[in-house]
């Protein structure tokens, strides 16, 4: 993303007032039940952490990644609210996720950030059994544009895993698959 990206950002969230409340991610509103009862999860572009406070407040063990520090401070206060605890990686995703977020995790989020060069180190983060749970902007009902999907990305680039949900319509596509679980004493994924 780089220096103008995260000013970008910055700015964005600096007048965008306090964090909303804790959410569940988009893709996975109505199906929580496909959650794990608990473990590690990982909040790639994180925004102001909604998604990641509101998986800390299930008992989770939260890594949330951002560019821009203004969002994690809003992330950080939304967590003190909540009585939650979250660790906060502001890293350009551009260059890929943290090595201090290495996984693996029984939970993946990612909002609003598509890097197709980047769907293996998810896919490679998650636990036996872990849950992907991703939302990007989508030429499906919106048309072409630079941060927009192509139909079928996001299955073509997780066909390994167990697609539970996958819908593409209005501009935006949204994927929910688990890794499958490990068998023989191998690791899945």
């Amino acid at each position: 993303m780089g220096r103008a990206d995260q000013q970008r950002w910055d700015e964005r969230h600096a007048v965008a007032g306090p964090a909303p409340g804790p959410a569940p991610p988009e893709a996975l509103r109505g199906r929580e039940q496909l959650l794990p009862l608990g473990g590690r999860a990982l909040d790639v572009a994180c925004g102001r952490g909604t998604v990641a406070v509101w998986l800390a407040a299930r008992g989770f063990v939260v890594d949330a990644v951002d560019v821009s520090p203004v969002a994690l401070a809003a992330g950080e206060a939304l967590a003190a609210e909540h009585a939650t605890s979250v660790g906060w990686w502001c890293h350009d995703l551009d260059d890929g996720l943290p090595d201090g977020c290495a996984g693996p995790y029984d939970v993946l989020v990612c909002q609003r950030f598509r890097d197709p060069a980047g769907y293996p180190a998810l896919a490679a983060r998650l636990a036996p059994g872990g849950l992907l749970v991703v939302t990007v902007l989508s030429e499906v009902d919106a048309g072409p544009g630079p941060f927009r999907a192509p139909a079928g990305e996001l299955r073509a680039a997780f066909g390994a895993l167990h697609v539970l949900h996958d819908s593409e319509r209005d501009g935006e596509a949204r994927l929910v698959a688990r890794n499958p679980p490990a068998t023989n004493g191998t690791l899945a994924g």
